[in-house]
């Protein structure tokens, strides 16, 4: 028998087949989370390259509500949504101060529930491609079982044995797992990718949101809070844009 994979698709049993199509609907799954979450990093990357660009003009003018504002415009910006969400947070606390907590800590608080949400969104769909990656070879694997059994049951019934016997099931049965391990590899190896993209970013952000508190808490230990305050922010911005290669500085 020839190795044509048109002709061992037709020889198939309905089971294999349904291993086959199971397998094919994984390798369609994990396409479409690869580019989807490749897209993701790509506008993610852009939109901050714009955003801090723009925003470090408006902290060193202190324009706090414009930067509060110009964050709501860049819905793809993880850097708009971290630093935006604790200018927001910190400026409502200091225009009606109330309870125990201040607003540097409120604000500590509402960058750690950000920086988690913003984890979520980054790592969305990754494991669909962690799943395919570990099951689809023992999907395979069940296919190949299950085709060598039929086999051997063809054999006992009709009482003929021999290499040649059972060579074409053995092989249309070893197809299945040769297209799940095809599947697995490319899985595994874009969920590597997009890991590593995503951690990169995570912890960049987290860096640059521990810098932003530590100038934040630095500036309301003087003085001169106020304006120390600008420059903080303006600093935090810098910092999480260094780390993804951005240059906020103003023009």
């Amino acid at each position: 028998m020839n190795f044509n994979l048109i002709d061992i698709y037709h020889h198939m049993g309905f089971f294999a087949r349904c291993i086959a199509y199971t397998l094919l609907a994984f390798a369609l799954a994990s396409l479409v989370v690869f580019f989807e979450r490749l897209l993701f990093f790509v506008r993610t990357k852009a939109s901050d390259r714009s955003f801090a660009a723009r925003a470090g003009r408006m902290l060193e003018s202190r324009q706090h509500q414009q930067f509060v504002i110009e964050a709501s415009k860049a819905p793809a910006s993880s850097l708009a949504k971290l630093l935006g969400g604790g200018v927001k947070a910190y400026l409502a606390r200091e225009e009606a101060p109330r309870g125990k907590l201040g607003s540097v800590e409120l604000t500590r608080r509402e960058l750690e529930r950000l920086h988690e949400r913003i984890t979520a969104e980054v790592r969305r769909g990754m494991s669909v491609l962690a799943s395919v990656g570990s099951v689809a070879p023992f999907v395979g694997l069940l296919g190949t079982v299950v085709g060598i059994i039929e086999s051997f049951a063809g054999i006992a019934k009709t009482g003929s044995g021999g290499l040649g016997a059972v060579s074409a099931g053995i092989s249309e049965a070893l197809v299945v797992t040769a297209l799940g391990l095809l599947v697995a590899i490319p899985a595994v190896l874009m969920f590597n990718l997009l890991s590593t993209r995503a951690d990169a970013l995570l912890l960049s952000l987290d860096l640059a949101r521990r810098e932003f508190m530590d100038h934040l808490e630095d500036a309301h230990g003087t003085a001169s809070a106020p304006v120390r305050h600008e420059g903080a922010l303006a600093m935090g911005v810098e910092r999480t844009a260094r780390a993804e290669g951005l240059d906020v500085r103003p023009a």
